[in-house]
């Protein structure tokens, strides 16, 4: 028998190679052109025509984490099931060594519901109070019969304890595709992050596939959903155009933003809905919306509710996230109402950092006072779509970069913040520190070791042909 089998394996072996042999040759070039034409045509999502996905169901999916105003107490869960699933709850436990999660509170959800292109949806919401600080909490949410895996997600510890966080640009584009390993790598440099934050645009929109960018922005994201919390600016790519190309035309907010995300409900008049702050364990953060300033008329009322919302701040660290910049590193852009309106207010309430998106690149300048060390104006990008530098930016930002995928790693302890931005595989770009008890005392200290070099587009223009970007 043993024989037998030997014979039927050389038998086989010898008409695999007859097989290959009798295919044409393939050289390098005709791989290469396989590899410039898969490239060429790769769509923004890895989702064929006609399949669903991303089609909600009874179990639940798109589970995320979100600050409370007092993310030592608390945080916000939402997720999403079909529309047969009306009025789940989240359990929550403080989190143990034992398989037995012991005895469970429960909270109410409230849904929401969606009708997009893979089908009509719930979107549940669960605020979650009174919880202890620095401690970690396993939770699970409910679908139709079914529940999702316990997961673990720790609140923050008291003002003075060290403090991790994320900060990403743009996802946007090809999130499952170019975005994912950005991510990956962004948790696997900062395991210890607490808190992530992204400048807006997480998808791009449009072209009828919405639902399948929003899963996929979830399938790129992967555990950081939950096992830190996530606080999102709104882009302009969370809006849509009504009345697109009549005099009626206006910006109108996606039905997925206020669904997908369980953020505090503290935000500025006219912009409630996309504009909010939080405290985070010894950091104020304030979440601008930038589109509903520049837009819809807002910049001054948002102004005003961020002056107050500083001027209130007990904490030593202050953090903006926006997403269209103060100082716009792309060419033929300059977002004047922000300037002339939110500009201000950053520079007199001595912001450390003001985290943006928007542009597509990478660039980082001090404020209208250079001999301050604050506020720090960054703008950075993660996803695929890259844009060019403007020679303003390459004139007034250092440093800048093309055609770079980045995530930003921000480690604050007592007096000293220090940041990082790497590249998709890790490597150092910028790194600086702020250090001083007080804004009036703080000081900036370049750290130039082991930073690659400047990084700018090698292309004459995109493989669609344009030459405003890098890539696409």
């Amino acid at each position: 028998m043993a024989a037998s089998r030997f014979h039927t394996r050389a038998r086989r072996t010898l008409l695999l190679t007859a097989l290959l042999l009798a295919l044409p040759a393939v050289g390098v070039a005709d791989v290469r052109s396989a590899a410039d034409d898969s490239r060429t045509h790769e769509p923004n999502t890895l989702v064929p025509k006609g399949v669903m996905r991303y089609a909600p169901s009874v179990f639940p999916d798109r589970i995320v984490a979100t600050p409370a105003q007092d993310a030592a107490t608390g945080f916000g869960v939402s997720w999403r099931t079909s529309t047969a699933v009306e009025a789940p709850v989240l359990e929550i436990v403080v989190a143990g060594d034992s398989p037995d999660m012991g005895t469970r509170r429960r909270i109410a959800a409230r849904a929401a519901a969606l009708d997009g292109e893979n089908g009509a949806a719930h979107f549940h919401r669960a605020d979650i109070d009174g919880l202890q600080p620095d401690t970690l909490y396993a939770w699970r949410v409910q679908g139709g019969g079914t529940w999702s895996p316990w997961m673990q997600t720790r609140t923050a510890a008291a003002p003075d304890a060290p403090l991790t966080l994320l900060y990403f640009g743009d996802t946007q584009n090809k999130n499952a595709s170019l975005s994912t390993r950005v991510l990956r790598e962004a948790h696997r440099h900062a395991p210890d992050a607490k808190l992530a934050l992204f400048a807006g645009d997480l998808v791009s929109g449009g072209d009828g596939e919405d639902d399948n960018e929003w899963g996929e922005w979830f399938d790129a994201i992967g555990p950081l959903a939950t096992m830190v919390v996530n606080a999102p600016a709104p882009g302009n790519h969370e809006y849509w155009e009504e009345f697109e190309d009549t005099p009626q035309e206006r910006r109108v907010l996606g039905g997925h933003w206020s669904r997908t995300f369980a953020l505090p409900a503290n935000g500025a008049p006219g912009a409630e809905a996309t504009s909010y702050w939080f405290d985070y364990q010894g950091v104020r953060v304030v979440v601008l919306d930038g589109t509903s300033a520049l837009d819809l008329g807002t910049a001054e009322a948002q102004a005003v509710w961020l002056d107050q919302t500083l001027s209130a701040n007990p904490h030593p660290w202050s953090i903006a996230l926006i997403h269209q910049p103060m100082y716009s590193p792309r060419q033929d852009r300059d977002n004047v109402a922000l300037r002339d309106h939110v500009l201000p207010v950053l520079e007199r309430r001595r912001v450390d950092l003001v985290l943006q998106g928007h542009d597509h690149v990478y660039g980082r300048r001090t404020g209208e006072d250079s001999e301050r060390a604050t506020p720090q104006y960054l703008v950075s990008v993660v996803g695929a779509k890259q844009y060019r530098l403007s020679d303003g930016a390459r004139r007034d930002m250092e440093p800048t970069a093309e055609d770079t995928q980045l995530f930003q790693v921000i480690r604050i302890d007592g007096d000293t913040l220090h940041y990082e931005s790497r590249t998709a595989t890790g490597r150092l770009y910028d790194a600086f520190e702020i250090r001083g008890a007080t804004p009036q005392t703080r000081t900036l200290h370049e750290i130039t070791e082991g930073r690659i070099a400047p990084r700018d587009c090698n292309r004459d223009a995109t493989l669609k042909g344009r030459t405003d970007r890098c890539w696409e």
